[in-house]
C-alpha cells in the first residue's frame, strides 16, 4: 500500500472518530440548543471546584439540583465544566459568562476570588457562589453558605445517643477557621443539649489540628489520623470528623479501630468507598435544594446577596433504627426553625 493510502485511510478513521465529537461542539451554532443570550430563553451552567461533578458532596448535588431544576421548567439549558486545576477556575466561570448563562454556579471557598472577578466582568450574568461566605457585595452575586454549627450539633446529639462508654470525640482543622470552629462546637453543643435532655453525661473530646504546618491545610490525613487514634485511647467509641482530606483520615483510622463515625461536608460511605461501609450517618448542606431555590427567586428576577440554605444526613447504618432516624429528623427540623439553638459564635472569640 502506497504512503497516500495510508494516509488516507488513517483520515477517514479519524473522521469517523471526530464526528461525534464536532457535532457536539457545534450545536449552539447549528441552533439546536437554546441560544442563552434570547431573553425568553433562561440558562445555568456548574463550574466546579477540582473535586470535579463526581465528589459524593457540594459539586455532585449541586449538579442534580440543575438537571431537576431543568426537569421542572425552571431553565431552558443547564450545562457543567469540571475544573482540573485551580488555575482553570477564572476562564471555566468566563467560558458560561460568554455564552451568555444567565446564571453560574461555582463551588467552595477557593473559587470566591475568581467568582467575584467574573461578577464584576460580567454584570448581565448572576454567580452563585456555594459554599462561599460573602466577603464582598456585588449586585449580580449570591452567596450561599449552610450552617456548619447545625450540622456538628446534630453529629454530636447523635454521638450521645449511640455512644456505649460515654465518650464521644471530635476532630476539625485549626479553629482559626471559621467553619472549622462552627463544626467543633457545634458538635459539643450537641453533646451538651443530648445529657440536658436525657440527663445523660457523655463526655465529648475535641481536637483540632493548630500549629500544623498552613500549607497542609485541608489535605493533613496524617494528622487527622493521629489525632483520632489518641481520642480512641482515651475511650471514645464515636467519631466526628470534619476539614477535607485532614478529617477523612480521622474517619479512616477510626473506621480501622473498629469506631462508628459520621461524616460532613459529603457523603462520607461513598466518598471513603471500601473503607466506609462503618460510617453511620453523613450530615451536609442541602445543595440540592438550595440550588433549586436559588433559580426560581433569580428566573423571578430576584437576586438575593446571601442565602442560608438547609441540612440534611443520609442515615447508612442498618444498625440506625426507624426511632432514631425519626429523631434526628425532628431535632433537624428544630435547629432549622430556631425551635433549638446550637448557640455556637460565628467564629472563634
Amino acid at each position: 500500500m502506497t504512503e497516500p493510502d495510508d494516509f488516507r485511510r488513517w483520515l477517514s478513521k479519524v473522521g469517523r472518530l471526530l464526528t461525534p465529537c464536532l457535532a457536539v461542539f457545534f450545536l449552539s451554532s447549528c441552533g439546536q440548543s437554546p441560544d442563552c443570550y434570547r431573553e425568553e430563553v433562561f440558562c445555568a451552567a456548574l463550574a466546579t471546584d477540582t473535586q470535579g461533578l463526581n465528589d459524593f458532596g457540594v459539586n455532585q448535588d449541586a449538579w442534580a439540583g440543575l438537571q431537576q431544576a431543568k426537569a421542572e421548567g425552571v431553565v431552558r439549558r443547564v450545562e457543567y465544566i469540571e475544573s482540573v486545576d485551580a488555575r482553570d477556575y477564572g476562564k471555566n466561570i468566563a467560558y458560561f459568562a460568554d455564552l451568555g448563562f444567565d446564571v453560574i454556579f461555582t463551588v467552595g471557598a477557593a473559587m470566591a476570588d475568581e467568582t467575584l472577578r467574573a461578577a464584576e466582568l460580567y454584570p448581565a450574568s448572576v454567580f452563585v457562589g456555594v459554599n462561599q461566605p460573602a466577603r464582598e457585595s456585588r449586585a449580580n452575586f449570591v452567596s450561599v453558605t449552610f450552617p456548619e454549627d447545625q450540622m456538628g450539633f446534630l453529629a454530636g446529639a447523635l454521638a450521645a445517643r449511640i455512644s456505649k462508654t460515654q465518650v464521644v470525640c471530635a476532630v476539625c482543622e485549626t479553629s482559626g477557621i471559621a467553619s472549622q470552629w462552627r463544626y467543633c462546637e457545634g458538635f459539643r453543643a450537641g453533646v451538651d443539649f443530648f445529657n440536658a435532655e436525657k440527663g445523660a453525661n457523655v463526655k465529648p473530646l475535641i481536637l483540632y489540628r493548630e500549629d500544623g504546618d498552613r500549607e497542609k491545610l485541608f489535605v493533613d490525613e496524617a494528622w487527622g489520623a493521629s489525632a483520632a487514634a489518641s481520642l480512641i485511647r482515651r475511650g471514645a467509641d464515636v467519631l466526628f470528623a470534619a476539614g477535607g482530606a485532614t478529617g477523612q483520615g480521622a474517619l479512616r483510622a477510626a473506621l480501622e479501630a473498629g469506631v462508628k463515625v459520621i461524616g460532613t461536608e459529603r457523603d462520607q460511605r461513598a466518598a471513603l468507598k471500601d473503607s466506609g461501609t462503618g460510617v453511620v450517618a453523613s450530615i451536609l448542606g442541602d445543595a440540592r435544594f438550595e440550588v433549586q431555590q436559588t433559580l426560581l427567586l433569580a428566573a423571578e428576577g430576584n437576586i438575593p446577596q446571601a442565602r442560608l440554605g438547609p441540612i440534611r444526613h443520609i442515615p447508612l447504618d442498618r444498625a440506625l433504627s426507624e426511632s432514631l432516624t425519626l429523631e434526628m429528623d425532628s431535632l433537624l427540623l428544630k435547629l432549622w426553625h430556631g425551635e433549638v439553638k446550637t448557640n455556637v459564635t460565628l467564629s472563634k472569640p
